[in-house]
């Protein structure tokens, strides 16, 4: 196998760890809207606190599965390099609107605090998240090779 065979062999594996990684922070977001109100479910902090450890592994993670081969300067191929030029800023806004939301909701403690802004948060995390797999998909487009992907 050659070193380029290596890379799409080693991107596919990124990209499909991504979509896994993907797909579970949506089941448990799912599970989570299943469980209004809030204040009555018993288990609703332990189910919010997986689903953030969840969401911040997955966005770690899709910085690195989808971008490592541009900082190591090793993609060459122009539609992948113009469609990372146009989503990459897009992401990383996405991003640190996650880490707020970690940061407000992560760990529990003052969830009593924020309760009150919890519905609308989460309801806006959905929107925060459609619109960055809308990005990723465009850069996994790319990276598969799919020349619409822009």
């Amino acid at each position: 196998m050659t070193d380029k065979q290596d890379r799409r062999t080693q991107s596919l594996a990124d990209i499909k760890a991504l979509v896994s990684g993907r797909s579970e922070v949506l089941s448990l977001y799912a599970g989570l809207a299943e469980h209004r109100p809030y204040s009555e479910n018993k288990n609703f902090a332990e189910e919010l606190e997986k689903f953030s450890e969840a969401l911040i592994d997955y966005t770690a993670g899709a910085h690195f599965q989808l971008y490592r081969h541009l900082a190591e300067s090793t993609e060459r191929r122009k539609n992948v390099l113009e469609v990372a030029d146009q989503s990459y800023e897009k992401i990383v806004k996405t991003t640190d609107q996650i880490l707020e939301f970690n940061d407000r909701y992560g760990d529990c403690k003052d969830l009593d605090v924020h309760e009150g802004h919890l519905e609308t948060d989460l309801s806006l995390l959905g929107e925060i998240l459609a619109d960055r797999i809308q990005y990723e998909d465009q850069m996994i487009g790319a990276l598969e090779g799919n020349r619409s992907a822009n």
